[in-house]
């Protein structure tokens, strides 16, 4: 959840050995397949992968994994670097260890992608971000200050979620642990964390779950049994932690069966906030639990998505759903702001996961219209801010935002045609100066877009 408006949903709800393990990053395991970057420039996207396991998720198309393309021109970094590609083979302790390079067959990567960028832009983020103070023992992400509205070192369910997730893709799971047992800490009546937790860890700021971060940390609990299996340090086995998470979304942010609303304590069908939509996920979430109505949350997700982009909206063609609005699309709803901005600008990301591990045409439908928009601005003039027109309204002018590139960027990974706009953005994410919107949010977005342009943001369920 982000608190980027006075009319934002954050005030509406009112709602030595961790030092080791924050000073550590896990080192570079051996691979299997070299690449050779070539330059710089636009170029193509790198080969697709064959191969690999498939999955079938509830209401989707089957998920092909594979291996990460080789070769290709690289767009970002020196020319005489060599890497080696993934699949890393097992090893005794993790199932997927960084990096895997396992690319979806009807997606397309960054030409050149290097590893080595997602490493150094994960050990900044771990530096900048992840501290023991205030922790209760354990570790958390704070917020900096450069981060607008909330609290200087605060923590948000926001960042915990994007932590867990950040982890378990880079086999950290020492630090997936010690955010685990700290959200456990802060946890409301329905046992979903507090969405907003003082620097002091002393006070709990706001209250109330926040879905978007909820299902987040169910996700990566599921890929931590995957990656890991077992318990770690905590005191239940990772699988069951998640089923228990997962119902627990359903029973108390999951609205008349069919919506993922706001919150725990917030959001009905009046004020939906379609960048905490998640579809991929609630496909797994069906598999894991054997719940098929996740199946009528899919759909609302999409019946959403296709009320919001209309003609009175003028939106109807690029994709630039509302921060906040009802269920019919009616922008702002009563919730907060109706544009597209640093809520919204997800979207291509979430949508987009749901078209390259499912196959999901709708959000292949989706992605499209967003890759034409943005790729049509170009990448240099990505504003942190749209009129749902089009129309840029950005928050800092002249300064570009990793969180509207990197999810923008992987949008545009549904189809070749959007290859040199996806280098440029992978490029300009991996050189780490996209921070208009706050070192704690871009530096999350700048991790997370590069572990999915990379090839290593997956459902390891599938595999």
């Amino acid at each position: 959840m982000r608190c980027r408006s006075l009319y934002s949903p954050c005030l509406i709800l009112l709602f030595g050995s961790l030092a080791h393990c924050i000073d550590s990053v896990p080192d570079a395991p051996p691979s299997t397949t070299t690449m050779t970057g070539m330059g710089t420039g636009g170029g193509g996207v790198s080969g697709r992968g064959t191969g690999g396991s498939s999955v079938s998720g509830a209401g989707g198309a089957s998920a092909a994994g594979g291996r990460g393309g080789s070769g290709g021109v690289s767009s970002a970094s020196d020319a005489s670097t060599s890497e080696q590609r993934g699949p890393t083979a097992p090893t005794a302790t993790s199932k997927f260890p960084f990096p895997q390079n396992r690319e979806s067959s009807r997606c397309n990567y960054p030409s050149g992608y290097r590893n080595s960028d997602v490493r150094a832009a994960y050990s900044k983020w771990k530096a900048d971000l992840v501290t023991a103070q205030g922790a209760a023992g354990h570790l958390r992400v704070q917020r900096t200050a450069s981060d607008p509205k909330l609290d200087l070192g605060s923590t948000v369910s926001e960042g915990i979620a994007y932590g867990l997730l950040v982890a378990v893709y880079m086999n950290d799971q020492p630090l997936f642990d010690e955010l685990w047992k700290y959200e456990q800490t802060f946890l409301d009546a329905n046992g979903l964390m507090d969405w907003y937790i003082s620097a002091d860890g002393n006070t709990r700021l706001g209250m109330g779950g926040a879905t978007d971060a909820d299902e987040d940390m169910a996700w990566a609990l599921l890929q931590a049994d995957r990656q890991w299996g077992g318990k770690g340090t905590l005191d239940r086995n990772y699988l069951d932690v998640a089923k228990d998470q997962i119902q627990r979304i359903w029973d108390h942010e999951v609205w008349d069966s069919k919506l993922a609303r706001a919150g725990d304590l917030f959001g009905d069908w009046t004020n939906v906030n379609i960048s905490y939509f998640a579809p991929a996920y609630y496909r797994v979430f069906s598999k894991v639990t054997g719940d098929t109505r996740w199946n009528d949350v899919i759909k609302t997700v999409y019946d959403t998505i296709d009320n919001a982009l209309n003609d009175t909206n003028k939106n109807k063609t690029n994709g630039l759903v509302p921060a906040w609005c009802t269920s019919d699309g009616v922008p702002g709803g009563t919730a907060g702001p109706g544009n597209y901005q640093y809520d919204s600008c997800r979207t291509p990301f979430r949508i987009g996961l749901d078209w390259c591990f499912f196959g999901e045409t709708r959000a292949q439908a989706y992605v499209m219209k967003t890759s034409a928009f943005f790729s049509n601005i170009g990448v240099s003039r990505i504003a942190d801010g749209y009129a749902l027109d089009g129309t840029p309204t950005p928050e800092n002018p002249g300064k570009g935002s990793a969180a509207f590139v990197g999810p923008a960027g992987v949008g545009a990974m549904h189809d070749a045609t959007y290859g040199p706009f996806l280098n440029q953005a992978y490029a300009a994410i991996a050189a780490g100066n996209l921070m208009a919107g706050g070192v704690y949010y871009e530096e999350s977005w700048t991790v997370l877009s590069l572990l999915m342009m990379t090839g290593n943001f997956l459902d390891y369920t599938a595999y």
